[in-house]
């Protein structure tokens, strides 16, 4: 093969625009919801610990992955999404029940269920992305749809704090809320997804739910990755917890996140635009071990104390994210069934956000009794060494090319 290597363009395959159009839609408010509940919380409370128990809330729901995967894999996978959407409105719009300290279990229910259904559309999502998509548009199909979760990173937050000084934490939930309105609406028309799986010989109830998990097992490539990205991003969830302490040694104020966050959209879009040509030209495991190494490098500067160290680590640290998701998310969906993307999706989730929840509860009982700046250098060593893990994975060939719309 000679000449320039021409990428496959994700965008010309039928749905694949209105799909990223409800991806806008609901990372619109999402970034803008999250990061705003946090900063809330430690206003309601004036505690570190309570602000970072939010982050704990998120990653809760990770027992019940195997269950909604099960449940992506069994209903129209485009129905699913419907029902997601619509149900998180009155969910989210339920927060303007919240006046002060006292109601703090409701922000956490909300936080919880808010999670469970980012599990459902991830679950859901991977195998309507993989019926949309050939082999060789995987990778492009997953870069866009990063760059442009991480491209809102730049404003969502922005418009979320603007709103949440100016008219409180009532217009961000309402603006949230609205936001997965419209993307119920869109999700409709897609033409994928309208039909259930078909379902595989019967392996007994409790071997069909942890199919998920063999199978992300099974393949070496798979198997490596997958363990990478699990201590590799497991240890961010110590990041999360040390956030507000950061911000007070850079004697910055907590709404200062609303700012920090943009700038690590900055460098995601960057990443993002670059993860397509990294995975197909590199291959998933030594995109992997970069993007690990970059959130490495950006972690670092938040032991000096400094905004502006701090600015420069969110840059990086956003460069290094989509690589490594994409590089998983391609490899996974490469290498898995259509019967099986539900629950291997939710299980691949499970993977990495219930090593960084355990990260953050023991994060959060070891911040009153050591300080933030260790925290740090443990979880930096510790991506270090997810991105070592990932070179071992052997590269595999595309599967040939197959017509992919079903």
């Amino acid at each position: 093969m000679t000449g320039r290597l021409r990428l496959p363009v994700a965008w010309s395959a039928p749905g694949f625009p209105r799909l990223a159009g409800a991806w806008v839609a609901t990372n619109l408010g999402d970034s803008a919801l999250y990061l705003m509940i946090a900063v809330w919380v430690k206003e309601l409370t004036g505690s570190d610990v309570a602000a970072g128990f939010v982050f704990v809330a998120l990653g809760v729901p990770a027992i019940l992955a195997p269950f909604i995967g099960m449940m992506a894999d069994r209903m129209p996978r485009r129905r699913l999404l419907v029902i997601n959407n619509v149900a998180l409105v009155p969910v989210l719009l339920s927060l303007l029940l919240v006046s002060g300290a006292g109601q703090l279990w409701l922000v956490y229910a909300v936080v919880v269920v808010y999670s469970a259904a980012g599990y459902v559309t991830a679950s859901a999502q991977s195998g309507i992305i993989r019926a949309m998509l050939r082999d060789d548009q995987l990778a492009s199909g997953n870069g866009m749809l990063s760059t442009i979760d991480n491209a809102l990173r730049l404003v969502s937050p922005l418009i979320g704090t603007a709103l949440y000084v100016w008219l409180g934490a009532p217009a961000v939930i309402v603006m949230t809320a609205a936001c997965f309105a419209v993307a119920a609406v869109i999700v409709a028309g897609l033409p994928v997804g309208a039909a259930a799986p078909e379902r595989e010989a019967g392996r007994g109830y409790f071997r069909e739910l942890a199919a998920g998990f063999e199978h992300l097992f099974a393949p070496q490539s798979l198997r490596v990755v997958t363990i990478a990205v699990a201590i590799g991003f497991g240890a961010t969830g110590l990041l999360n917890i040390v956030v507000f302490p950061a911000l007070d040694a850079m004697q910055a104020d907590p709404a200062a996140i609303g700012v920090l966050v943009p700038i690590q959209g900055a460098g995601a879009v960057i990443g993002g635009l670059l993860s397509a040509t990294l995975v197909t030209r590199w291959g998933e495991g030594r995109t992997a071990a970069l993007g690990l190494l970059l959130v490495a490098a950006g972690s670092v500067p938040f032991a000096f104390g400094s905004v502006i160290a701090g600015g420069v680590g969110m840059f990086v640290l956003g460069l290094g994210i989509p690589p490594t998701v994409v590089a998983f998310a391609t490899l996974r969906q490469r290498l898995t069934p259509d019967a099986l993307q539900g629950r291997t999706g939710a299980a691949g989730n499970v993977v990495i956000n219930l090593p960084q929840t355990l990260a953050s509860v023991l994060g959060a009982g070891l911040l009153a009794v050591v300080d933030f700046r260790v925290l740090i250098w443990v979880s930096v060593a510790a991506v270090v060494l997810g991105a070592a893990t990932a070179l071992l994975a052997r590269r595999t060939a595309p599967l040939p090319a197959t017509p992919a719309l079903h």
